[in-house]
């Protein structure tokens, strides 16, 4: 299922220049904003949940998962991916953030498979590699097709 979310529409690869934290949240939410997937007030909403509750979206080495509740804009399922570089420090610096990626969940199952195969690819060394090594959004998209 990652596969048919993680796209070249949807996957990003940006320098993070004078970037913060919620530009790049803003940024990597893009794709799924111009497809009509979610509407700006999602966006909002990621932002604030972190702004009131931290950096827990901070899932892993390098790695954010922002996402909101579905009713605050979601109109249908979707995951984006921004990759920048260098890192952007979420809320501070604690807290550096590579890959940036956007969960937009419709309900509170249909995304759970999707999850479960992105938690599945950070797991694995070998793909979590490739994915901090990838330069282009091809290599990043054909990590979760799994095409080497």
């Amino acid at each position: 299922m990652i596969e048919t979310l993680l796209t070249q529409e949807t996957v990003q690869v940006m320098p993070a220049g004078d970037m913060d934290w919620q530009t790049a949240i803003r940024a990597a939410a893009t794709p799924l904003l111009h497809a009509g997937k979610i509407e700006q007030s999602y966006i909002t909403a990621m932002i604030n949940v972190v702004e009131k509750n931290g950096p827990f979206i901070n899932i892993g080495s390098h790695i954010a998962l922002a996402h909101a509740r579905p009713e605050n804009g979601v109109n249908q399922m979707g995951m984006a991916l921004m990759k920048v570089s260098p890192e952007i420090n979420l809320v501070n610096s604690e807290h550096p953030i590579t890959l940036f990626f956007v969960l937009a969940a419709s309900d509170n199952t249909k995304h759970l498979q999707a999850l479960q195969e992105l938690a599945a690819k950070l797991q694995d060394a070998t793909s979590l590699a490739h994915l901090e090594k990838a330069t282009t959004v091809d290599e990043l998209v054909n990590e979760f097709k799994g095409v080497n």
